[in-house]
């Protein structure tokens, strides 16, 4: 019975995986402030380089027909020829002072530039684990704070500066399409500005390799207007809701009474685990398992039936259940919005 409710739990995670949309993730498609700077800087670099290629090719061509030509003997000197392949010489090398420096100079304004935070700037904390995100807004007037994983809400048209904290190895934060990279370094806080310029999802991902499951750390990060944000924000912020229906009910308390309640938090109920994301609507989350799959009752059950072979190496034990045991707590899962 429980392999036919897994073979049927993997068979829905496989549609909603199929037919799922996560966000574009590409440097080169930007949407906010720091990124476009980034993007420019990339684009002089590139015009630049390409254009000294072409040239240094050209003179390359230009110098083997001339060798074609030469009819006299090559050893002979000739003092003009001399001067003036010294005055290219000297012209080129000139010129790549200039030009490194430029690049440095351009690289230095755009780093400081992205850098800088706004007093206005809305504060989050993101903790990278083995291997998902810890995401943490708080209140500064009440000190209250709301937790959520994988998943980052923000406003449109406002800065966000991001405290960066690692609770195992070394992570890299990367959202391209808005922002650069920063490293994060067990034992030190770094700081990341991102600003998102319309409405939208856009798609983020560890770029430091950092364990068996670096490639299945993904994040997404979700640009809304502002008082979509606020009602976000506020509906996080509650408690979770209590079953409605009976089955999510027995959920709750099969919870309450497994492992479970020892490792993931869910406010409102006994549970207070810090060991693994916090589930208080978890089923309002878009994905699971750091972008794994799309969050559906299907791909949650999958999950908490055998996470170790969804995402071989995470710290989430497998819990025997029935099969009645798995669909109930599914249920309840699907239900913390």
């Amino acid at each position: 019975m429980r392999a036919q409710n897994l073979r049927g739990a993997l068979c829905a995670v496989l549609v909603s995986t199929l037919t799922g949309c996560t966000g574009l993730q590409s440097a080169l498609d930007v949407h906010g402030g720091p990124a476009i700077q980034l993007y420019q800087l990339i684009m002089l670099v590139t015009v630049v380089c390409t254009a000294v290629w072409i040239l240094v090719v050209a003179t390359m061509l230009r110098a083997i027909w001339r060798r074609r030509d030469r009819r006299d003997d090559p050893l002979l000197r000739d003092p003009a020829m001399e001067r003036r392949m010294g005055l290219a010489v000297l012209g080129a090398v000139i010129a790549t002072a200039i030009i490194i420096a430029g690049f440095t100079a351009a690289s230095f304004l755009t780093t400081r530039a992205i850098g800088l935070a706004s007093a206005d700037a809305l504060s989050i904390r993101v903790r990278g684990l083995q291997w998902w995100w810890e995401v943490t807004y708080l209140d500064a007037t009440t000190g209250a704070t709301v937790t959520t994983a994988n998943e980052i809400h923000i406003p449109v048209g406002r800065n966000v500066r991001l405290e960066l904290e690692s609770a195992d190895v070394i992570h890299s934060f990367w959202v391209p399409s808005l922002a650069g990279k920063q490293d994060l370094v067990p034992g030190r806080h770094n700081g990341l500005t991102i600003r998102a310029e319309r409405p939208g999802v856009y798609r983020g991902q560890c770029a430091e390799f950092c364990g068996l499951q670096h490639a299945h750390m993904a994040l997404l990060v979700i640009a809304e207007e502002p008082a979509d944000f606020a009602n976000w924000l506020a509906a996080q912020s509650r408690q979770a809701s209590i079953p409605a229906e009976a089955e999510a009910a027995a959920g709750q308390q099969l919870f309450l009474s497994r492992p479970c309640a020892s490792c993931h938090a869910i406010r409102g109920t006994s549970a207070a685990g810090t060991a693994g994301p916090d589930l208080t609507h978890v089923g309002s989350r878009r994905t699971i398992g750091a972008g794994l799959f799309e969050t559906t009752r299907g791909s949650l059950a999958a999950w908490i039936a055998d996470p170790q072979t969804l995402k071989p190496g995470n710290n989430m034990p497998m819990v025997p259940l029935s099969g009645d045991e798995l669909r109930a707590i599914s249920a309840y899962m699907a239900s913390l919005r």
